[in-house]
């Protein structure tokens, strides 16, 4: 059921984020960025966002940074017993052909020990630059909004 639901979140969100912002490093393509505005006492944060490869050969997303945190990680959900449970994941590998899409409840990245709260409210951007096997190095902005976008609130909402 879940993996249903995150190949549904992947061909929805494409038609959410037509007037998005997007970046490009080598073969691959990074659709929207976002994070969710963080209530006051939030001690991380997740970034979001989708990445495709037009290519014919795999590539993997290896780790990720931001000047706003102290440390940041690649996450999963993953059910286990029974239960919903998040975990770091040393590396997301981008299919060739394919599309990843980091959302709430599947792949997504964390960001740790907090420095720059200002840049968390909505309408604010702020920098997270990711780093690939094969692909050059790429540096995002990832807009933060009050909530999800329509395609992922029907995706966090569903059973």
């Amino acid at each position: 059921m879940l993996n249903k639901l995150i190949v549904l979140a992947a061909l929805l969100l494409p038609a959410c984020f037509a007037n998005a912002h997007e970046y490009k490093t080598g073969e691959l393509e990074i659709a929207h960025p976002w994070s969710q505005e963080l209530p006051p006492n939030a001690q991380t944060v997740a970034a979001y966002f989708l990445i495709t490869n037009k290519g014919k050969t795999a590539d993997r997303l290896l780790s990720v940074d931001s000047p706003i945190a102290g440390a940041a990680e690649l996450h999963e959900h993953v059910m286990q017993n029974d239960m919903m449970k998040m975990q770091q994941v040393p590396s997301v590998e981008i299919p060739a052909g394919g599309t990843v899409t980091f959302a709430p409840m599947a792949y997504h990245v964390m960001l740790l020990e907090l420095k720059d709260r200002s840049l968390l409210s909505d309408g604010k951007r702020f920098a997270l630059t990711m780093h690939f096997e094969k692909s050059a190095d790429v540096t995002v902005e990832v807009a933060v909004q009050k909530s999800a976008p329509d395609a992922m609130q029907a995706h966090m909402h569903t059973p």
